[in-house]
């Protein structure tokens, strides 16, 4: 606590009261997290200086106190007031630009030793847990705890960004065209690359100039060619599995009449 004892050692015979001690610890708090007091009171006066020291009057009301700070590099202000309740310190901390407001009360008898107001090296207890509760919940982040967490956020910023977008599962996808997949064409220096399809009918490629609607050489139920058409082929005529073109109906009933069957009444045409 390095400069505390100088602090006190300038104000000690002002001090009258234990509260008076502890705004003198809160005030040298404030001072090592970046500020410097301006003076008393909710209002500027003229003609005041920064200062590490409490200004003159700083403890003028033992009910409520009142001071004004700002930081080192004049970009923020702060108003801390803390009120007198039977033994205890009601702490406010405001930022004047943005209005936040910290708070923390505080039992004086957990920290400050009443009988030895005037003794440096007795006059404070528990120091350690007394500025963990005040940067905890109302002392702002000091310069080098503002630079950590400014540079953690942007860390966190850069993660968020570099996200795999198509693994984000609460995404909105983009209403992008489906992409299309590009055709596979054969490889044009492969055996049977031109009209493979053709040349090779159980390669599995689409396309070709034969028309097979039985689709020879693939599983399918109901008629089977090899066994022979009625009127048509004996058994045995067609090899089992081999592509076959019917030349006729199949099967000895046709579906349904055949337009050539009746022709339109009235036309006595033998190419209708």
């Amino acid at each position: 606590m390095a400069g505390l004892e100088l602090l006190f050692n300038c104000v000690s015979n002002s001090i009258t009261c234990s509260q008076d001690a502890l705004i003198c610890f809160v005030h040298w708090e404030i001072v090592k997290s970046g500020y410097k007091c301006l003076g008393i009171g909710d209002e500027p006066a003229n003609g005041e200086k920064k200062s590490e020291l409490l200004p003159a009057g700083w403890n003028g009301s033992k009910e409520l106190y009142t001071l004004r700070y700002r930081s080192n590099d004049d970009k923020s202000n702060f108003l801390l007031k803390a009120f007198t309740v039977d033994s205890t310190l009601i702490f406010n901390l405001m930022d004047t630009k943005t209005e936040k407001v910290t708070d923390l009360t505080v039992n004086v008898n957990d920290y400050i030793d009443e009988a030895n107001l005037q003794t440096f090296e007795s006059v404070f207890k528990n120091t350690d847990e007394l500025i963990i509760k005040l940067k905890s919940s109302l002392l702002p982040p000091e310069k080098e705890e503002r630079q950590e967490k400014t540079e953690r956020n942007r860390e966190s910023e850069k993660a968020s960004n570099s996200r795999d977008l198509n693994n984000d599962p609460l995404l909105i996808p983009h209403r992008a065209p489906p992409t299309r997949h590009p055709p596979d064409w054969p490889n044009p220096m492969a055996p049977f690359a031109a009209g493979g399809a053709d040349l090779d009918p159980f390669g599995g490629r689409v396309g070709g100039m034969i028309v097979d609607p039985l689709h020879a050489g693939f599983p399918r139920s109901g008629f089977d060619p090899s066994s022979g058409i009625p009127g048509v082929l004996p058994p045995g005529a067609v090899p089992p599995g081999a592509r076959f073109d019917p030349f006729g109906p199949v099967g000895r009933h046709r579906p349904g009449p055949d337009p050539d069957h009746m022709p339109p009444p009235g036309y006595d045409d033998m190419f209708m």
